[in-house]
């Protein structure tokens, strides 16, 4: 039985926006967990004479065979946290991983605990994960890739600041135990999204996400 396709992209938002240019960003500050740092000789000599390490479980992406295992949360990184230009934009770029961690885990919490009811595109996303993962289905793929993240950061008169996301999704399928349901198209081609955050005490807050074109 194939489950009736449920697109993450929407309708052009009446929103008034700045044409920005997006451009891809390599090397950024967007990636999910801390960075590595090299080992010195005498850190990699200590490690030899040290105990053991308990061996962390080990990731494996969903597919015909089953869901997705140990898929770790994504961490904040810290420029995420800090009320600038740059944090805005690595806010952006981590709420599109905890959209992914979604995708894969079925766990939507985490993107909840950062967005607010105005989230058009949080809607859609939480009734295609609900109907992804019901009873013991699961999605694979669908993974949202950011190409590029560009805000004017300029307060709006609601008192918020918006970032522009340029992305593509990947095609995503449907799996139940025994069973496939179908693959739901992605957006090979980039579009447009818009976040509306908020500065709070807390941190960084989406109070409005919609998508703008594509």
């Amino acid at each position: 039985m194939l489950r009736p396709p449920v697109r993450l992209k929407l309708a052009t938002a009446s929103v008034a926006v700045p044409l920005l240019l997006l451009s891809a960003c390599s090397g950024d500050s967007g990636d999910s967990g801390a960075g590595e740092s090299p080992s010195s000789p005498a850190s990699t000599a200590a490690a030899t004479v040290g105990p053991t390490p308990t061996p962390s479980a080990t990731y494996r992406p969903a597919s015909a065979e089953g869901p997705a295992e140990n898929v770790p949360l994504p961490v904040m990184p810290e420029e995420a946290k800090v009320q600038s230009k740059e944090g805005l934009e690595a806010f952006a770029r981590y709420w599109y991983d905890l959209i992914n961690y979604g995708f894969e885990t079925g766990d939507v919490d985490p993107i909840k605990a950062i967005s607010g009811p105005e989230c058009v595109v949080c809607d859609n996303f939480y009734r295609m994960v609900a109907s992804g993962y019901k009873d013991e289905d699961w999605i694979s793929g669908g993974a949202l890739v950011v190409q590029g993240v560009s805000s004017e950061y300029v307060l709006t008169p609601e008192g918020r600041y918006q970032v522009l996301i340029q992305n593509a999704q990947e095609a995503s399928e449907y799996y139940g135990p025994g069973v496939f349901y179908g693959t739901r198209e992605g957006y090979p081609e980039p579009g447009v999204q818009i976040i509306e955050a908020r500065y709070r005490a807390d941190g960084w807050y989406a109070e409005r996400v919609d998508t703008i074109s594509g």
